[in-house]
């Protein structure tokens, strides 16, 4: 669950450390905002750019007629990003591309080890890239249509003990993508996108009831116990950013080839350890509709689920 490899990292100084995880707690912060999805287009089908977000972490197996599954629905979005975690031994560019032949072409991809970041677009465009490798996360940063987008996807540590493990890398991410220091000369994304296997957990809660909410359709009654949603709420990570309601089942663990949950001897309490969050750095210069956010129930190679999102974006005129 938890193999990504951290021997691409930057070195940080014990100083700068402190400084990183250090939180003013008199801050008001304002935690992951909760977006209703909208089926239809606020835009009025005038949106400056459609983005198909997916992530999955594979479990190290890979079916094409899965990928098919999985990305083959996108066919009408500007972009299509797929963020895969725990990819095995084998090249998924060419399975991907050839999934969209006939709608998108690749666009730019970020691979470190078994965590791969690919961005497809529609039709033929002017935009360029700017691929990162960063400790547990791989970054695009791009412009398309004039709109300023980084997409990171990464796969944080395991287990739900390792609260804190994970807030530390995601404040390390963050800081060396954003940093001024460490890009001095590019300009701030307009729009970011943290997509992956972000491993934050139910917690405060045995398996058993948690399951037995699931089976009863009740699962919305765990957003308070998902430490993702406490921690940004505490100011901890991802102070700002919006995310869709989880109406959709725990997307971790399933039995590898069902849908049924954990029957090893762990019964690991079902979890949403699979996110796809955003960010608008002004809303008066850029609107944002959320069309979708849900998992693939009907794909079975991986203890994970998939996870997609449907973001449209409108860029305001300027008086």
């Amino acid at each position: 669950m938890g193999n990504w490899n951290t021997t691409c990292a930057c070195t940080r100084s014990k100083l700068k450390r402190k400084q990183m995880d250090s939180m003013d707690h008199n801050t008001h912060h304002e935690g992951i905002k909760t977006l209703k999805v909208n089926k239809v287009c606020n835009f009025s089908g005038n949106s400056d750019l459609c983005i198909c977000v997916v992530t999955w972490n594979m479990n190290g197996q890979v079916v094409y007629e899965d990928l098919v599954e999985l990305v083959g629905s996108n066919s009408k979005c500007d972009l299509l990003v797929v963020g895969l975690q725990e990819v095995p031994r084998k090249n998924i560019a060419p399975l991907l591309q050839t999934a969209l032949a006939d709608t998108h072409v690749l666009l730019g991809k970020a691979i470190m080890q078994s965590l791969q970041l690919y961005v497809d677009k529609h039709s033929v465009g002017g935009c360029g890239g700017l691929i990162g490798r960063k400790k547990g996360a791989v970054a695009i940063r791009m412009s398309y249509n004039g709109i300023r987008m980084v997409f990171i996807s990464c796969h944080l540590s395991a287990h739900a003990r390792n609260v804190e493990e994970r807030n530390s890398q995601c404040r390390h991410i963050s800081h060396s993508l954003f940093s001024k220091h460490r890009n001095p000369y590019s300009k701030p994304a307009q729009v970011t996108v943290w997509l992956g296997d972000l491993n934050y957990r139910i917690q405060g809660i045995k398996t058993h009831p948690v399951r037995n909410l699931i089976q009863k359709n009740l699962h919305r009654l765990l957003t308070g116990k998902d430490q993702l949603l406490q921690e940004a709420e505490r100011g901890q990570v991802f102070d700002g950013y919006c995310e869709g309601t989880l109406t959709f089942k725990p997307t971790y663990k399933y039995d590898v080839g069902s849908s049924n949950y954990d029957t090893s001897y762990k019964v690991r309490v079902p979890s949403w350890t699979d996110r796809i969050l955003f960010k608008i750095q002004d809303m008066e210069e850029i609107r944002a509709s959320l069309h979708s956010y849900e998992s693939v129930d009907d794909i079975h190679s991986s203890d994970h689920k998939p996870v997609k999102a449907h973001l449209c974006l409108k860029v305001n005129e300027q008086p």
